[in-house]
């Protein structure tokens, strides 16, 4: 009975009750705050990790712009069920050069933090200029018209100096050789090698198969890519992350 009186008294008395709640939340944030200090990194290093290549950065703008977050999340949970059908849990380092993020919070369509390399240029190009060419049963819109939008390489270099402001690695080089790399990466038959030595893994290709560069080769550059990085037949967690 007296329990219940306290507890009575302290649900009956708002300064009691916001002076208890506060030290709830107090201890609640030292717990998540405190670590911080003296953890030198909370984002495990992994092998692989790079910035993006310049057109995979403008694919990535369009894939913002168009808003695929909303319907498209990049986060694998660490669950049975996600794993088996996604892949490999997202890992922090995949996120690391991200401004913004796009983990999103919903699932319209499936999870694309391991899209890359599950599907060919073809389908992506027919998915992407009418969806129920391919997914039938997709409330997808139809992005056809990132066919004709042509991309200017000159443009590009701005985009890499604004993301090296916030804090990716991009280095003067990359900087300055950002419009030739944006061009070879879509021309297999052109001088590409130095592009590949500054973002190992970038794939090298005509990815909507047409003359022009567009938004919809930046955009599957940029699909191709994701969760390509990182080879997880070789990563073995930290535990102490």
């Amino acid at each position: 009975m007296s329990l219940l009186r306290y507890h009575k008294k302290i649900e009956t008395n708002a300064s009691i009750l916001f002076g208890l709640g506060l030290v709830v939340v107090s201890i609640g944030g030292i717990v998540e705050i405190a670590p911080l200090f003296y953890l030198d990194n909370t984002i495990e290093k992994v092998e692989g990790m790079r910035p993006y290549s310049p057109l995979e950065l403008a694919g990535r703008n369009v894939y913002i712009r168009e808003g695929c977050y909303l319907c498209h999340s990049q986060m694998i949970r660490p669950l049975r069920d996600e794993v088996e059908r996604y892949g490999h849990y997202s890992l922090a380092v995949e996120s690391i050069y991200d401004h913004p993020f796009q983990w999103g919070s919903k699932r319209t369509g499936p999870d694309l933090a391991r899209v890359g390399a599950r599907y060919s240029d073809e389908w992506h190009v027919d998915h992407l200029t009418d969806p129920r060419s391919v997914v039938p049963e997709s409330i997808m819109p139809k992005y056809r018209f990132l066919k004709e939008a042509v991309l200017k390489p000159e443009d590009i270099q701005a985009v890499v100096i604004a993301n090296s402001r916030v804090g990716v690695p991009y280095t003067d080089e990359m900087i300055e050789k950002a419009a030739d790399d944006f061009k070879a990466q879509v021309d297999p038959d052109g001088d590409w090698e130095d592009m590949v030595a500054r973002y190992p893994k970038a794939q090298v290709r005509n990815f909507d198969g047409q003359d022009d560069l567009t938004e919809m080769d930046a955009l599957i550059a940029y699909l191709q890519m994701l969760g390509t990085l990182v080879d997880f037949s070789t990563f073995t967690p930290d535990p102490s992350r």
